[in-house]
């Protein structure tokens, strides 16, 4: 069974997040980033669910009503603006005035080592081989531990696979769980960081090209 843990998620997509999916509310454990908002003129911290190029969801601490203009401090000194567009019982949806760089996020500051890259949201292919099967697969989010896919076909808990994805050298890895449709994919050695922030760059510059075709 998976683990009920709840981690901020990070998305490439230049759209805000959504208003949610409420089938995890029985999530136990909050792993979620802090950040810091301005708003009306007061200085409160808040809980990142989900953020993306064009916006975030986030849990405040107070009410803030749609319409109300706020900016986030996503990384010391830098203050992002936006605009709240939904609010749904603790959950709030900002919208950026302007998209950010996802990955520049994630980078370190100053001479801070680069931390172990959380899950990012994308959206392309992968293919799984488990056993004599070749089965296509949606990846819905990725790390350097593993993956999360929709897959076409039935993968086996615990089975032995091989993960493809494009741009990126077949890793080894395990089915861990199975949610419904989707399937979380652990990999047995953790991703080379620089090869998969150097991909992540590819699939970011996909979904720019795809956005203004």
């Amino acid at each position: 069974m998976k683990e009920a843990v709840e981690t901020t998620i990070y998305s490439l997509a230049s759209s805000p997040p959504t208003q949610p999916d409420r089938r995890g509310d029985d999530r136990y454990l909050s792993l979620l980033r802090v950040g810091a908002i301005l708003v009306e003129g007061r200085r409160e911290l808040c809980l990142i669910r989900n953020i993306s190029a064009g916006g975030m969801m986030i849990r405040a601490y107070s009410e803030i009503a749609v319409g109300t203009s706020l900016s986030v401090e996503l990384k010391q000194g830098d203050p992002v603006r936006g605009i709240v567009k939904w609010v749904e019982d603790d959950l709030t949806g900002v919208t950026f005035d302007a998209p950010i760089d996802v990955l520049l996020l994630l980078a370190p500051s100053g001479d801070k080592p680069r931390p172990r890259l959380p899950r990012i949201e994308v959206d392309c292919t992968a293919w799984v081989r488990q056993d004599v099967d070749l089965i296509r697969a949606l990846v819905l989010n990725i790390s350097q531990g593993g993956l999360c896919v929709e897959a076409r076909s039935p993968l086996t808990v615990g089975a032995d696979v091989v993960i493809t994805l494009p741009g990126l050298t077949p890793a080894a890895g395990v089915v861990k769980w199975c949610d419904g449709g989707a399937y979380g994919l652990a990999f047995n050695r953790a991703l080379v960081l620089s090869e998969l922030v150097e991909w992540l760059q590819g699939q970011q510059q996909e979904q720019r090209q795809k956005a203004v075709a």
